[in-house]
């Protein structure tokens, strides 16, 4: 599987002014596996400590934090003799379980600017918090890993003769039925699978759809045993309760989230550091509402009211017991929980574009999917469809409310283009998202 985050970690390593890359994203989405390989591909030796593996690490880090000192001892430790900077990447994985090996990362980045460092964390943001390490700020880069996206996932099952001629089209191009009927059974499949990367290697080992559902299964409760491992005792149980209400607000007609919904006669406050607890783990997004768009969304955003989507469709189906063949047949009283698929892929696809969206809603009459800046101070709409239909009466009102240049139909229909007012309204498939920052670029 060849992961996009490859280009990110080469260019890193041509930078004159290198700092410590520190890598977060959810446990099991492929950052080892990436830094393993990138330094297979780049250097000529690979060491590798991990600090959860191998506990006694910590103790080379607890006498002081003088780098040049504790590179030796690393050396030494794991391989008799000093490590030769020039040709080495260090790689610190599972830092989150050494304190002091967080807190040494600045001090790398002062005093020994030939180094490669790569460091990485599972729940790393939720062990520094519990923990309260001082964090390097300003002292390392940063690269957010993600389960793979849709372009990912489908170069891994073989498509990428179909990404290649869709990157080589016109972009306003209407996609031949030779390549919309592959795509849309990717989509298909995406929908199943998801993007962990053990599960879509099982997928391709096995072509088993039962082998992958034990697969995502083992995640899920990998997922729990954290939970009861890294949350705080009175936090555990309430985790838990909104991981579970999480598909069943999504499939609902109105899908803000709601506390009440979560478990009953629980308030809200009790559960809003549940609920942060899987935002700073990476395992769900928060979307909030915004109801007169301003530049920045930021400063209009009320956080009252959200949507909460799953990291993952393939965790999301199967966390929901939606059984895959549910997916391929679509049979009658599937389109709800259909829309309620999509519009989580679409947020996954944003958030691994590095977007950060809103939704839009005006009183109880009119609502769009999601809301996000461009690097030109422009809100663009996106409304999204999970069949062919864009037919969209709430994007319709935003429009005629606030005429943006520039907005998205999103949906299983074939690309188009056409203006209303000042507005080039542009129909994406869903298979395209991955494609998003052309089309923002085109209109600039």
């Amino acid at each position: 599987m060849e992961r996009s985050a490859m280009k990110v970690l080469e260019a890193w390593k041509e930078k004159v002014h290198r700092k410590p890359l520190l890598i977060t994203g959810c446990r099991q989405c492929g950052k080892t596996w990436l830094m393993t390989e990138f330094g297979k591909r780049h250097f000529e030796k690979t060491l590798l400590f991990n600090f959860e593996k191998e506990p006694a690490l910590a103790d080379i880090f607890k006498h002081d934090l003088d780098p040049v000192r504790i590179l030796h001892e690393l050396g030494m430790f794991r391989e008799g003799k000093p490590i030769d900077l020039r040709r080495t990447l260090v790689i610190f994985d599972e830092v989150q379980q050494c304190a002091e090996a967080v807190t040494s990362i600045k001090y790398f980045e002062e005093n020994c600017p030939d180094l490669c460092l790569l460091c990485a964390g599972s729940l790393l943001g939720v062990e520094l918090k519990r923990k309260k390490v001082s964090f390097p700020v300003g002292k390392n880069d940063q690269l957010k890993l993600y389960p793979l996206n849709f372009e990912e996932f489908t170069r891994a099952l073989g498509g990428g003769k179909y990404l290649d001629s869709l990157r080589e089209f016109d972009l306003f191009r209407e996609i031949p039925a030779y390549i919309t009927e592959p795509m849309l059974k990717y989509l298909k499949l995406y929908y199943i699978i998801g993007g962990m990367p053990e599960a879509v290697q099982t997928y391709l080992d096995t072509k088993d759809m039962a082998e992958v559902d034990h697969v995502l299964d083992r995640i899920i409760q990998d997922l729990r045993n954290d939970f009861s491992h890294h949350a705080e005792p009175r936090d555990v149980v309430r985790i838990s309760s909104i991981w579970d209400s999480i598909p069943k607000q999504l499939a609902k007609e109105n899908n803000k989230f709601v506390f009440s919904q979560v478990k009953s006669g629980v308030r809200a406050r009790d559960l809003e550091d549940a609920l942060q607890w899987l935002v700073d783990a990476g395992l769900v997004y928060r979307l909030e509402k915004v109801a007169a768009p301003r530049i920045p969304l930021s400063a209009c955003s009320d956080a009252s009211f959200f949507k909460i989507y799953l990291y993952d469709v393939g965790v999301l189906r199967r966390g929901a017991g939606v059984a895959y063949r549910t997916v391929l047949t679509e049979p009658e009283g599937y389109a709800a929980f259909k829309g309620a698929f999509t519009e989580n892929y679409c947020m996954t696809e944003l958030v691994a574009l590095g977007i950060k969206p809103r939704y839009w809603r005006s009183g109880n009459s009119a609502e769009v999917d999601f809301l996000f800046e461009d690097g030109l101070n422009r809100i663009i709409p996106m409304e999204t469809k999970s069949a062919e239909n864009t037919r969209a009466k709430s994007f319709e009102v935003y429009r005629k409310l606030y005429d943006p240049p520039l907005g998205f139909r999103v949906s299983a229909k074939n690309i188009g283009d056409n203006r209303k007012g000042n507005t080039h309204e542009i129909s994406l498939p869903l298979y395209l998202l991955w494609k998003l920052p052309e089309y923002i670029g085109a209109e600039r």
